[in-house]
C-alpha cells in the first residue's frame, strides 16, 4: 500500500458525489450561505493531511477545525451570503473571508479567541 498523493487527496475533497466540500457546501445552503473552495485552499488540505499522515481520513478533521466558526457565526448574521475559504485560512494565517449581502467589500471573520 502506498501513501494517497496530494492530487489524489484532492479529488478525494471534490469528485465523489458524498466528497466533503459537496457536504459542506450543502450545511451551508441551509442557511442560505454559498461556501467557495478555492483550489490553493483544497490544496493546503491535502498538504496538511500528508504532513499529519492521516491521508484521506483527516480531510474531515481539518476542513471541520476551519469551518467550525464560520458555521456558529452564520445563523447569528443572517447578512452573510458567502464564505471564501483559501489557504490562508487552512494554514491559520486568516480567518475565513465573510461577503455579506448588499456589500461591495468583504470582511474577514472575527474570531472570539484572539
Amino acid at each position: 500500500l502506498e501513501e494517497l498523493d496530494e492530487e489524489a487527496l484532492v479529488r478525494i475533497l471534490v469528485e465523489p458525489k458524498n466528497a466533503l466540500t459537496k457536504q459542506y457546501s450543502k450545511l451551508f445552503d441551509m442557511e442560505e450561505v454559498e461556501v467557495d473552495f478555492r483550489q490553493d485552499a483544497l490544496r493546503a488540505v491535502a498538504k496538511k493531511a500528508m504532513e499529519r499522515k492521516t491521508g484521506a481520513r483527516g480531510l474531515r478533521s481539518i476542513l471541520e477545525a476551519v469551518l467550525l466558526d464560520s458555521m456558529y457565526e452564520i445563523p447569528s448574521d443572517e447578512s452573510i451570503s458567502k464564505v471564501v475559504i483559501d489557504a490562508s485560512v487552512i494554514n491559520g494565517d486568516s480567518e475565513p473571508l465573510l461577503i455579506y449581502e448588499n456589500s461591495e467589500t468583504p470582511k474577514a471573520a472575527v474570531s472570539s479567541d484572539k
